[in-house]
């Protein structure tokens, strides 16, 4: 007997992994910026664009691929 999981729960668990993938790109921007000499305030605000738009890549990306499978 096989099982298949529900099409939620794939959903879910790709959602969970694109935001893992735009917080890692988030922290490497931050720490890259550190190193360059941004202060704080700076390397926060690059990080928090580095999130945004990797977050937003990714999330269309995975669309696309939902919309191509269904």
């Amino acid at each position: 007997m096989t099982s298949t999981p529900a099409p939620w729960a794939l959903l879910a668990l790709a959602l969970v992994a694109a935001v893992l993938v735009a917080l890692l790109a988030a922290v490497a921007t931050a720490l890259l910026a550190r190193w360059d000499g941004a202060s704080v305030p700076a390397a926060l605000l690059r990080a928090g664009g580095a999130f945004g738009a990797t977050l937003t890549l990714v999330a269309a990306l995975l669309a696309l691929f939902l919309q191509g499978s269904a």
